[in-house]
């Protein structure tokens, strides 16, 4: 394996310009599904990467359960530094572990909390309730069904065409299921704090998806800007841990300024000739140099400790 064990662990840090630049040029449904499979790929393998650092420095504690031959020379040797990092391997990955059930225990809970408050209530696709405070939401359902949460003091702030675009881009995000690119960029953060600037790319461009899927739902796209802008200044500075303050709006002050200008080009891929398509085209080749590092470091280890291990 040597030093390519380690590479899944920063490779992440070559995806920061990636992100920047996807946000800006790509048009959000395509930067927003490339930036989450880069962070998923890159996560999995850094994680990966962790379980067989764990499995050298456990291997070398005393009164483990782990065949005595996985603490042979022939095994260290496969890992540079291997006393250091084995050892280190271990809190770290339980702390990734930890994290990211966390992070799915909280997510898992709050939309049921939120499912069963909003039980008996009428409306299938649509609720509306009797709040003073100003939000709204979108709440994933089962089967690809969902329902778009709104509040009577939003819905008396805004005007009709407004109240349109409102709706449409809530539907927007159920119909493209924004929660699970949301979901996958918030663990993948919580694997490799490098992968941060993704996660933060994708809740932008995830509401920017949903802002141009309503403007073009509604034919308007000054009125998806004025409806963003009311609801961000109407919403509660500090909202309470549900599931509207754990969807966040993105900044605001970009997406109304990107509402206000011409709607982005659809490209299935950016051309190689541009900045932006040499940036993503470097995220796909760091993405899949990180999986063929893992995976060489997987298969390596497994045939080194498989020789070390006694029939």
């Amino acid at each position: 394996m040597g030093v390519f064990v380690f590479l899944p662990l920063v490779l992440p840090l070559t995806a920061w310009p990636v992100a920047r630049l996807a946000a800006l040029h790509l048009h959000p449904r395509t930067a927003t599904r490339l930036l989450t499979a880069v962070a998923v790929v890159m996560s999995v393998c850094s994680t990966l990467c962790l379980a067989l650092l764990m499995v050298v420095g456990t291997a070398q504690l005393p009164g483990n359960p782990l065949p005595d031959g996985w603490s042979d020379p022939q095994v260290r040797a496969a890992v540079p530094c291997d006393g250091i990092a084995g050892r280190a391997a271990i809190p770290a990955l339980a702390a990734v572990t930890a994290s990211c059930g966390r992070t799915l225990w909280r997510h898992r809970r709050v939309i049921r909390r939120a499912r069963r408050a909003l039980t008996g209530l009428p409306g299938p696709r649509v609720v509306v309730l009797p709040d003073s405070a100003p939000y709204a939401y979108a709440l994933p359902g089962g089967h690809g069904h969902g329902r778009v949460v709104v509040t009577t003091a939003l819905l008396a702030a805004l005007g009709p065409a407004e109240r349109r675009a409102l709706f449409a881009h809530e539907r927007a995000h159920l119909a493209a299921r924004h929660h699970r690119h949301l979901l996958a960029v918030h663990l993948a953060a919580r694997a490799n704090p490098f992968l941060r600037p993704l996660r933060s790319a994708v809740l932008y461009t995830a509401e920017r998806w949903a802002d141009e899927a309503a403007a073009q739902a509604v034919g308007d796209r000054r009125a998806v800007a004025r409806a963003i802008g009311k609801a961000a200044l109407l919403a509660p500075a500090a909202p309470a841990p549900t599931l509207p303050a754990l969807a966040a709006a993105g900044p605001v002050p970009r997406r109304v300024a990107a509402l206000l200008a011409p709607a982005p080009a659809v490209r299935r891929w950016p051309p190689v000739c541009t900045a932006v398509g040499a940036a993503a085209w470097g995220a796909a080749a760091g993405a899949a140099v990180s999986a063929m590092s893992s995976a060489n470091s997987a298969v390596t280890l497994f045939l080194t400790l498989y020789a070390a291990t006694p029939l």
